[in-house]
């Protein structure tokens, strides 16, 4: 079961923000009274600071309630956070090979979330447009089957009229170049490393050097407000050519940016691929 934690961290937000406006609407009144009384009480004393009597009076009746003490440690954090998440940048990890060679398992990465428009958090509605995705923009977003983040690349966009020939993309009857970089073994299996540019933008991917059967020429018409999304890992990948198109409401952002490679609990982490993702 996925943890919805943009959900979570609106409820926290909100009921920390809720506590700490209750105690200074209603309980932070009181305290103040008291600690009137208190100084009061104590007005002959000469040296109050020094006074044992007068400051552990004012001690008790100063003391906030421990809730309120963990709301208002803990609001402008999470605040904070959930603003940068939500309208700023959002930190992702690749879980799987579906976009190997361009991120690997454990790559940590940046997702930018205004490139596309800023949304409200957790109900998603676009509030303020920014661009629209490019052709070759690494998105995440949500598929239309499942609600889970999953990071591909835009190949589609609407209106776009998509050919895959043998792993040859074809984009609106134009062929995408593909010039082979290496072959690289990956357990039993043998993958041509490819350089494909789209819309004269560069990047790398990767296909079986050898395939089954079945390699014919499929085609897809990409509907308006949607977006037809591949993994750059082409024969490892589960994508529009499985579930279909990504309606405009799942986007979530661009991702622009590795920042560490941590694959495993027990080994540390590396800066070896940090930079921009291409």
């Amino acid at each position: 079961m996925d943890i919805n934690f943009p959900l979570i961290l609106v409820i926290l937000v909100f009921v920390s923000g809720v506590i700490w406006l209750f105690d200074l609407l209603v309980l932070a009144g009181p305290r103040k009274s008291a600690v009137a009384a208190v100084d009061e009480q104590f007005q002959s004393v000469a040296n109050k600071e020094e006074d044992t009597a007068y400051r552990s009076a004012l001690a008790q009746v100063e003391q906030e309630p421990v809730l309120v003490e963990y709301a208002k440690s803990f609001f402008p954090i999470l605040f904070v956070v959930l603003v940068l998440r939500s309208f700023l940048y959002e930190p992702f990890q690749i879980p799987s090979e579906s976009m190997v060679p361009t991120l690997e398992v454990g790559d940590f990465i940046l997702v930018n979330k205004y490139t596309y428009g800023i949304r409200l958090p957790v109900i998603r509605t676009k509030v303020f447009d920014v661009s629209e995705p490019k052709r070759g923009d690494v998105m995440v977003f949500f598929p239309p089957h499942k609600k889970q983040y999953y990071i591909k690349r835009v190949i589609g966009l609407p209106g776009d009229t998509i050919m895959l020939d043998n792993n040859v993309l074809f984009v609106n009857g134009e062929k995408q170049p593909q010039q082979l970089l290496e072959q690289v073994a990956d357990g039993l299996l043998l993958y041509d490393v490819m350089t494909e540019t789209l819309d004269g933008e560069p990047h790398d991917m990767r296909k079986l050097t050898r395939r089954g059967m079945g390699d014919g020429p499929q085609t897809w018409k990409v509907p308006e407000g949607h977006y037809f999304m591949m993994g750059d890992n082409r024969d490892n990948s589960s994508d529009s050519r499985v579930w279909g198109f990504v309606p405009e409401e799942n986007i979530v952002g661009k991702a622009v940016a590795i920042w560490m490679h941590w694959e495993e609990m027990l080994s540390l982490p590396s800066f070896k691929n940090v930079g921009a993702i291409e």
